[in-house]
């Protein structure tokens, strides 16, 4: 089995609603977005020959990705009252509202289905929230 790995890193916040300790307020992370693609053969001849896939496209689709979500308040939807998220708005911070947690798990979960499509030889996408903690999705 050949695999390949790839990340791209954004800097966002998110809080969770409800949640019992300090992640219940908005606060940042450097996020780091790693991408492992997987496949038992190599492409056999033209010009990526010997390759799983180009590394400069999965980098690509990686980037795209994580650009979204950069410099951005993400949260679950139903969790701002409408006037706090208008007067966000009117300020003019970007929004990234999700229908879910913003959890670092059900982030991997949501980046690994909208890479999906893109990137055929796809196998799992990991989340670190920090250097140390990360959460990985993976399906079978």
């Amino acid at each position: 089995m050949y695999m390949l790995k790839t990340s791209a890193e954004f800097d966002s916040a998110h809080f969770l609603s409800g949640y019992d300790g300090k992640c219940a307020n908005i606060h940042g992370h450097r996020w780091t977005l790693e991408v492992t693609a997987a496949g038992e053969a190599l492409l056999p001849e033209g010009p990526r020959a010997g390759m799983l896939m180009d590394f400069g496209e999965l980098k690509a689709i990686v980037r795209e990705l994580a650009e979204q979500f950069d410099h951005t308040l993400i949260y679950e939807e139903g969790t701002l009252r409408s006037r706090t998220v208008e007067a966000l708005q009117e300020e003019g911070f970007s929004l990234t509202p999700v229908p879910f947690r913003p959890t670092a798990e059900n982030l991997a979960r949501y980046f690994f289905g909208a890479l999906r499509e893109s990137c055929p030889f796809l196998k799992c996408v990991t989340v670190w929230e920090t250097p140390e903690n990360a959460a990985v999705y993976e399906e079978e």
